[in-house]
């Protein structure tokens, strides 16, 4: 019966540990942020987030279901008092995020000798090849950038990339196991939360060319200094293959400034001193016309992409297509074909309405852009979002000044959760925005019934960011 009691126990707390277990996963197998979170009960709950049962995920779900089973177990061997045990059980509950912690570090020299293993397999498969390498990184537009370039480098080369936003160790090496075959080149976005995250990466693929897009001040609640931000990315120029080629967008200043540092071949892009730049750029709701600079010719150029962001981004790719013997008649082609990516900037429209997609993240710039975006639409004009975050001490400042751009835009504003709630009521108040079209909403069915109030027929509906349920 004690064996029966305990498991029915701990499988209930299995069940219970739900909540505390997508946030675990969500806080990306982080101790200490998932410890902040659960200790300010900044818990993940709703649909949007379901916890992936990923092979990880399963291991560490049954060592944390054999640590609750033996404390159980313990407790009912030595309690025998029907009240105790009741208080046994409260303690246990209170004490699940510390169980989840102490499961974390027991799983932990397991997970790092598999990961560890498959990195080994992917930079040797990767050693093996006779294939052309790059590496994408920068704050903004990787994903971008590595898609554009993937359409124009098909025009002539085999090419795998790695997919969707997969820019950490394991995205890379999952791409490289599980896709990379008979290719020709291979294009990788890496991503960066700490510093020498990119050195690793970098040493891993040993990229033949190397893009820096936009750098800015992304992820500075663990980078804490833009100096660090940039000396991360600069890590990629770094560790290049013997002979590598750098590409460097010359509009960042923070790019531009890694540019004058590197000592090795490189290429300057988006400035008019550089290798390839745009201007006369046109700008309406059906995309982008603009002239095209490359090598010291010019081309008209045509894109269903919006934003000046876009352009530069094209134009980076373009600058390392050029230089990989891309015709520019394929260049150009493949520049007229581009379609948005999922939730960057993709313009979706109805009988009833336009609606401008910008929510899979947020920026200080890319913010800019998105409102630049819905200015040139007509209507009534309506920005969801729940602000910037993750910019450590200049978040408050970044939301007050982004609420006071959406009040010299927009008409209404929905803003989401209670991250940046008084940052951006009181910028677009300090813009004179009417109070009473500012509204609040924690979840998507209070969203959707404000949306039913506001919108009208020609309206425009921008979903600026969107974040992770752990955010309230």
């Amino acid at each position: 019966m004690a064996i029966v009691y305990t498991c029915i126990c701990a499988i209930l707390f299995m069940a219970l540990a739900y909540l505390f277990l997508k946030t675990y996963q969500l806080c990306g197998y982080k101790p200490k942020a998932f410890l902040a979170a659960a200790l300010e009960f900044k818990l993940a709950y709703g649909d949007k987030n379901r916890l992936i049962f990923t092979r990880r995920m399963i291991r560490f779900i049954l060592v944390l279901f054999f640590i609750i089973f033996g404390v159980f177990f313990l407790a009912n061997y030595f309690i025998s008092n029907a009240y105790l045990r009741i208080l046994d059980i409260i303690l246990i509950f209170l004490c699940l995020p510390l169980f989840i912690v102490l499961a974390h570090y027991v799983v932990l020299p397991i997970e790092l000798f598999i990961k560890k293993s498959y990195m080994i397999r992917a930079t040797n498969k990767l050693r093996r090849k006779n294939i052309i390498k790059i590496g994408i990184t920068g704050s903004y537009g990787k994903t971008s950038t590595k898609n554009i370039l993937v359409r124009m480098l098909e025009k002539e080369y085999r090419v795998c990339a790695t997919p969707k936003n997969y820019n950490t160790e394991m995205g890379l090496t999952k791409t490289i196991l599980g896709s990379l075959e008979r290719e020709d080149v291979f294009v990788a976005e890496m991503g960066a939360r700490h510093k020498g995250d990119i050195a690793v990466l970098s040493k891993m693929v040993k990229p033949d060319y190397g893009i820096i897009t936009t750098i800015g001040a992304q992820h500075l609640e663990t980078f804490k200094t833009l100096s660090n931000i940039e000396n991360t990315k600069f890590e990629l120029a770094e560790n290049l293959a013997q002979d590598g080629i750098m590409i460097f967008n010359g509009d960042s200043p923070s790019s531009r400034k890694l540019y004058e540092r590197y000592k090795g071949e490189k290429f300057l892009a988006c400035d008019k001193s550089g290798y390839a730049y745009a201007d006369n750029i046109v700008m309406d709701k059906n995309g982008s016309k603009f002239d095209l600079h490359i090598n010291g010719k010019t081309y008209c150029a045509t894109t269903k992409l919006l934003g000046k962001c876009n352009i530069d981004n094209i134009v980076t790719a373009s600058t390392l297509a050029s230089l990989m013997r891309i015709k520019i008649e394929d260049i150009l082609k493949a520049i007229e074909e581009l379609e948005p990516s999922k939730h960057r900037l993709e313009i979706l429209k109805n009988n009833f309405c336009t609606i401008i997609d910008d929510s899979y993240n947020s920026n200080v710039l890319g913010s800019k852009e998105a409102l630049n975006v819905l200015e040139k639409f007509e209507g009534i004009k309506i920005v969801i979002t729940p602000g910037i975050v993750e910019l450590g001490i200049a978040q408050s400042k970044a939301n007050f000044e982004f609420g006071a751009m959406i009040a010299d835009v927009a008409d209404y504003i929905i803003i989401m959760n209670n991250v940046n709630k008084n940052e951006l009521l009181s910028g677009a108040i300090s813009h004179n925005f009417d109070r009473s079209h500012i509204f609040f909403a924690e979840t998507r069915k209070k969203q959707k019934e404000i949306l039913e109030k506001i919108t009208v027929s020609g309206c425009v509906v921008l979903f600026e960011n969107d974040l992770p349920d752990n955010y309230k």
